[in-house]
């Protein structure tokens, strides 16, 4: 390999970064290691260097796009009010921000069986996404013991609406809820993700 190609200071990052446009722009048919190290401008053997391979280079994608869907979600919880429920609807809108805004690594994230799942980098960041999830259920029921039935099923129709939205709205299926904008948007995806929440 020519050291030309580590002269971009951080390159494991420039290759993510590029393999992130790649993913993108062509999608997980057009993707390969080849086209990333292209785009970074470096040494096909770059890729595989860092990654080894197109699964450990899109496991490493993976887990960037569960770190910034939490970041999302806290983003939206920041400016939120502060009683659980508020701030829990404020997570489910994060969480379409995401699809919105990272549609191929929401493809990618949840709709893929090419990374590694069971990498423990990718594990941890899918653990964190989750308890973010079941910690905020769980603060709406005021429950901090190990979850019973009634909880995993809140947990569930919780993680579901939230899923359900992103999905349908990235996809351009929702019509109706689609084409609005702005407050509107948010005040009617809110009522959405409160009809599911737990009462208890």
């Amino acid at each position: 390999m020519s050291t030309k190609s580590y002269h971009h200071g951080d390159l494991r990052q420039a290759l993510l970064e590029a393999a992130e446009a790649e993913l993108t722009e062509t999608g997980l048919e057009g993707f390969s290691l080849r086209k990333v190290a292209r785009r970074a401008g470096v040494s096909h053997a770059a890729p595989a260097h860092h990654f080894k391979d197109t699964a450990g280079l899109l496991t490493a994608l993976c887990a960037v796009g569960y770190r910034r869907f939490v970041a999302l979600q806290k983003q939206r919880q920041a400016v939120a009010p502060l009683d659980a429920r508020s701030q829990q609807i404020a997570a489910g809108l994060g969480y379409i921000d995401f699809a919105d805004e990272n549609t191929a690594l929401f493809r990618l994230m949840f709709g893929s069986r090419l990374p590694d799942f069971e990498n423990a980098d990718n594990a941890a960041a899918m653990s964190d996404a989750y308890l973010h999830l079941a910690n905020g259920v769980g603060a709406i029921v005021e429950d901090n013991d190990p979850p019973d039935q009634q909880m995993m099923i809140d947990i569930s129709a919780t993680w579901a609406i939230a899923h359900g939205l992103a999905d349908l709205l990235s996809s351009g299926r929702l019509h109706m809820v689609g084409s609005l904008t702005g407050p509107k948007r948010d005040e009617v995806l809110s009522g959405i993700i409160a009809r599911c929440l737990p009462e208890r």
